[in-house]
């Protein structure tokens, strides 16, 4: 496997363990705990989620070939809650993800050294894409956060919990060297 390949897998695991944490965390809460926000300056999970899918939708839309703050995009809206739901929380959600892992999915090799532009500031492919692997785990770890705040006593540890590192490191050392992904185990243990 060359370097652009290992870099394209190692992105979408990363991702993908990061989606499936924001969904563990929310699928912990109440669902009327996803729209409460604590005060007029803070965001609701359901804030934060529509934040991602719009601007997942946005950027990853036609990701080569347009500017990826698209023209149709509203994203103070995305700070309002007029979500009624979860499931319509996880539509959004899943929306913006999908939008995401499908452009991940058309990169060829040669596409992270082109330039495309944000809000028509050029940047390479690959500039982009870990401008957006920063982005949203920062997004992730709010929800998660939130979430955990929310839920109080009753949170099931999405890492390895609370004074259990000595646990959690001793199983990880009686094990042989091998070489993987550090979600592979990760994905297995939140399923």
């Amino acid at each position: 496997m060359d370097i652009a390949e290992l870099y394209f897998l190692s992105l979408k695991k990363q991702l993908l363990y990061y989606k499936t944490i924001g969904e563990k965390a929310m699928q912990q809460l109440e669902p009327e705990q996803l729209f409460m926000a604590t005060n007029d300056d803070s965001n609701s999970i359901a804030a934060i989620v529509k934040h991602l899918s719009g601007n997942m939708t946005s950027r990853w839309t036609d990701f080569l070939t347009t500017d990826g703050e698209k023209e149709w995009r509203n994203r103070d809206a995305e700070f309002e809650n007029d979500l009624i739901t979860s499931e319509d929380l996880f539509v959004i959600w899943n929306k913006g993800w999908d939008c995401f892992f499908d452009a991940i999915e058309s990169l060829k090799p040669e596409d992270l050294s082109k330039i495309i532009y944000i809000r028509n500031e050029g940047q390479t492919a690959l500039d982009a894409i870990n401008r957006q692997l920063a982005h949203y785990p920062y997004h992730i770890g709010q929800i998660v956060f939130y979430a955990k705040q929310l839920k109080n006593s009753s949170w099931d540890s999405l890492s390895i919990p609370k004074n259990k590192s000595n646990n959690y490191n001793s199983e990880k050392f009686a094990q042989d060297k091998s070489f993987k992904h550090f979600t592979d185990d990760e994905l297995e243990r939140l399923k």
